[in-house]
């Protein structure tokens, strides 16, 4: 498919530098994991919430303390207990006696960023409680609304389901991500920087903003300026309309995860310094953003094989 000449003309230039910046500065604490970083940025440039799956110790909660530092966001971590309820998210309505009304103190969940430490660690009730903060950016005590900061990104990570003492996220909690990540052990050489390395909670307490609260709400403003043509219009849809009609599959896509498929792709694209999507920004997110909404039939849970199906059944138009 040949790139449609975009309508607006972004400067692109300017967003790939601020860009760059924060990348340099990430990867020089989080090692070799610069492909899992773009696709986090990604998620939060494109006003998603990325999920990350996999087992403790390789670096998840890192890489949510050394993001928040390097955007200068204020950062709040939930760790997600067992006995954890839905007002240790959000926060409650306390009655003050000299005023004689109820006063709401905020929770953890107003914040810029919010680290959702092993959420499936949480029962499904308090789980639900990220519902509307992560959907609508605001939440609703007692018929009040309170508006959440901007940017608001949720990092959530969570264990592999195997392990004891873990609670699945529901249908439609896992739908509010806009990705699930994995970040997988380092290789070799990676592992033996890290072992020779200065201690990354050190080299943490040492970082300074890359960028400014206005230049991220810049980026996020630009995500939506990048040119979708038509013809991929029509390859998403394909994509979608086809783990519909497959019976390699239990659920088709639904519209949601199309958007999520467009709206990465523009982002994944400006990071990229384009200001128009092509057929390979798709294909180099959408591994992120279906993995966890498809499901394979007769009981089939390899999600790169499912992926893969889907990338090789559907032409480039």
């Amino acid at each position: 498919m040949t790139a449609t000449q975009p309508t607006t003309h972004l400067p692109v230039t300017h967003y790939q530098t601020l860009i760059n910046q924060v990348i340099q500065q990430i990867t020089q604490v989080i090692l070799g994991k610069e492909q899992q970083i773009r696709l986090v940025l990604t998620c939060l440039l494109a006003r998603g919430h990325v999920l990350l799956e996999d087992v403790p110790g390789v670096g998840k909660t890192t890489l949510a303390h050394v993001l928040a530092k390097t955007l200068g966001l204020s950062f709040q971590r939930i760790q997600f207990t067992s006995d954890l309820l839905p007002a240790d998210i959000i926060g409650v309505s306390i009655y003050n006696k000299e005023s004689e009304q109820f006063q709401f103190h905020i929770g953890p969940i107003f914040a810029q960023m919010v680290l959702a430490d092993e959420v499936n660690r949480a029962t499904p009730k308090t789980q639900s409680a990220l519902l509307e903060a992560m959907e609508e950016h605001q939440v609703t005590i007692e018929g009040q609304t309170h508006p959440l900061p901007k940017p608001f990104f949720v990092l959530a990570t969570q264990n592999p389901l195997h392990q004891i003492g873990t609670f699945p996220l529901p249908e439609s909690q896992l739908d509010r991500f806009m990705m699930r990540l994995e970040l997988g052990y380092p290789n070799k050489e990676t592992e033996r920087a890290l072992l020779k390395g200065r201690d990354r909670r050190e080299m943490i307490d040492d970082l300074q903003a890359a960028i400014n609260l206005a230049e991220i709400l810049e980026l996020q403003s630009a995500v939506p300026q990048v040119h979708v043509s038509d013809a991929l219009i029509d390859y998403v849809q394909a994509i979608l309309e086809f783990t519909r009609q497959s019976t390699r599959y239990r659920l088709g896509l639904s519209p949601r995860a199309g958007l999520s498929l467009i709206h990465s792709a523009q982002a994944w694209a400006l990071i990229h310094g384009r200001d128009y999507v092509l057929p390979d920004d798709v294909q180099a997110i959408i591994a992120g953003v279906v993995g966890h909404r498809l499901m394979g039939a007769a009981e089939e849970h390899n999600i790169q094989s499912l992926v893969q199906h889907l990338l090789e059944s559907v032409p480039i138009p």
